[in-house]
């Protein structure tokens, strides 16, 4: 993998550049579609490929490992093939779902010991394994295993968290370098900084990461419930120490604000479920402010759902057409608005990659911001 910073901002840390794998490149700053169980909730590859169009998706290591299970990913040539998506994937670690699944798992300096949500039975895992279930996989970029803290975490647990991070890292590199391709490209490894909302174990979280000198790096244990605030802090903190030269990978943010704000502050990779899930609850991201499709105010509103025109489904179709397909429970409705919001999220890191470039980035971004707060 190569990064090349292209440009940065005058008035504020933001950057673009540009990834390059052997699946193509990915010009930042990029949000990632969450296709979980090797599918973008309620997309189909081609309206995503064509309409929405992104260099890259994010594929969960904790789901596929369960089902369909590695041996039929392998079988079918690895989760490209599988899915039929020849950009780039990458894949989290299996942290998250982990740290998640808090009723269901025990966490030890081997491992995590947990049980399946689809039918109970126990599962292991380790920096090892979980190495070996992202070479079947097969994604242009994985994650170190890690754990991921809740929020809010004590001092304590939090550091002792963080070193076990570090150390689960050292067993995800040295079991990498004993593991072969699966396949006939190139996987990069990411690690993860760690140290939830404490500054201090942050600094000393990203000082050891960025002494790793993988090809890029990531923030983990953010989006997890803390206050924009603090997320924001913690991300100064981090950026200031990650390598300039590598790309930044902010996971599992955020709002549409959250990335701008981000973005701000050195971030050059996000991904985030929001889109597609609140779209199936009826909620539209906008340049101009959030909507709720379901409210009777749209019933007889014949404009475009955004006159934006971002994807063909803004301009195809009405809100109030949209808004009937909500009240009558038809699952068009809930695709429509999944594929206008995914359209949304890129064109949002598209625009704010252009003013970057530009030169005006911080004017740009204080005028959305004030914008998106809007409720329509």
């Amino acid at each position: 993998m190569q990064f090349e910073l292209k440009q940065k901002d005058p008035k504020s840390k933001a950057r673009a550049g540009v990834i390059t794998t052997d699946h193509g490149t990915i010009e930042t700053p990029i949000f990632m579609p969450v296709g979980t169980v090797a599918s973008v909730k309620g997309v189909h590859q081609s309206e995503l490929k064509d309409e929405i169009n992104p260099d890259i998706i994010l594929g969960n290591t904790y789901h596929l490992y369960l089902r369909p299970k590695t041996d039929i990913l392998e079988q079918a040539g690895g989760l490209h093939k599988f899915m039929n998506w020849d950009r780039n994937i990458l894949t989290d670690s299996g942290g998250y779902q982990v740290y998640s699944l808090s009723g269901r798992r025990k966490i030890n300096e081997e491992g995590v010991k947990f049980k399946s949500h689809i039918d109970g039975s126990t599962h292991f895992f380790t920096p090892e394994n979980v190495m070996e279930i992202q070479r079947s996989i097969g994604a242009d970029i994985i994650m170190a295993f890690d754990e991921c803290t809740p929020y809010p975490c004590d001092y304590n647990y939090a550091k002792n968290s963080m070193h076990m991070t570090h150390r689960w890292l050292k067993r995800c590199i040295n079991h990498l370098e004993k593991t072969p391709l699966k396949y006939d490209y190139n996987q990069t490894l990411f690690p993860i900084v760690q140290g939830s909302t404490y500054t201090d174990l942050r600094k000393q979280s990203a000082e050891f990461i960025a002494s790793v000198e993988a090809e890029g790096n990531a923030i983990g244990g953010l989006s997890v419930g803390e206050p924009a605030e603090e997320m924001y802090a913690m991300t100064d903190v981090v950026c200031s120490i990650l390598p300039e030269d590598k790309p930044r990978y902010l996971m599992g943010v955020g709002t549409p604000i959250n990335i701008l704000e981000n973005i701000a502050l050195g971030v050059d990779m996000f991904d985030c479920v929001m889109p597609t899930r609140n779209a199936r609850n009826g909620m539209l991201f906008t340049a101009h402010g959030t909507i709720n499709i379901k409210n009777k105010k749209w019933e007889n509103d014949f404009s475009p759902i955004d006159d934006m025109g971002i994807t063909f489904v803004d301009t195809l179709y009405s809100k109030a057409y949209l808004r009937h397909l909500f009240a009558s429970k038809e699952l068009l409705g809930k695709q429509i608005a999944s594929i206008h919001n995914l359209g949304f999220y890129l064109w949002l890191v598209r625009e704010a990659r252009k003013h970057i470039l530009e030169g005006d980035f911080a004017v740009w971004k204080d005028r959305m911001v004030k914008q998106m707060s809007k409720r329509l």
